[in-house]
């Protein structure tokens, strides 16, 4: 027989991303976010690999990279409106932690499944945030996909690449439910 937890199952029924423009200072403290990170690496992990890490982005950091999206928009061609946005989430985020997916040596764990994995984790990583009561946003963009981009702001190695920044921090503004897969679309039942 089942043991349910009724807590947990309303709040993945009832969880909603705040959008990252929304969120103010205060953010976690040091303290508070090691739990939140401490959930967020419990995920699956075929092979036990550990294919992602986390990289910490206080104030200073996201000024940094806000600076950073700045020059590699114009250095691509952006107009103004695409350079500020690409340093937009950077600018007006009071604390994000990068995903860094990690690719490991392995004869029997495909990259994809490591991929995965890393997606798993930006996800019980915003989750968790949530949870601990903070809002929280997953952003990519394309910043996180643009290999100089991530490989100056991150030094990342030639086996990393970025799975998103969550963004984490106080909402200011709850935002409006939208609307939800419709499941007789979706789901497929299979019973032979």
């Amino acid at each position: 027989m089942p043991d349910p937890n009724p807590a947990a199952l309303d709040f993945l029924l009832t969880r909603r991303s705040r959008p990252a423009k929304t969120l103010r200072a205060p953010a976690p403290t040091a303290e508070e976010l090691r739990t939140i990170l401490t959930a967020a690496a419990r995920v699956p992990d075929h092979g036990k690999l550990e294919p992602w890490r986390f990289v910490v982005l206080e104030p200073a950091a996201l000024a940094r990279l806000a600076h950073l999206a700045r020059e590699r928009a114009a250095a691509e061609g952006h107009d103004d409106a695409g350079i500020a946005k690409a340093a937009q989430q950077f600018e007006q985020s009071p604390l994000a932690v990068a995903v860094v997916e990690v690719t490991q040596p392995s004869d029997k764990i495909p990259a994809l499944e490591m991929t995965y994995s890393a997606g798993a984790a930006c996800l019980s990583l915003l989750n968790a945030a949530l949870a601990a009561g903070w809002g929280a946003n997953w952003l990519t963009g394309w910043v996180a996909h643009d290999r100089s981009f991530a490989t100056a702001a991150l030094d990342l190695a030639a086996n990393e690449r970025i799975a998103g920044f969550i963004h984490i921090g106080t909402e200011s503004a709850a935002p409006p439910e939208r609307p939800r897969p419709d499941l007789d679309r979706i789901v497929t039942w299979l019973s032979a």
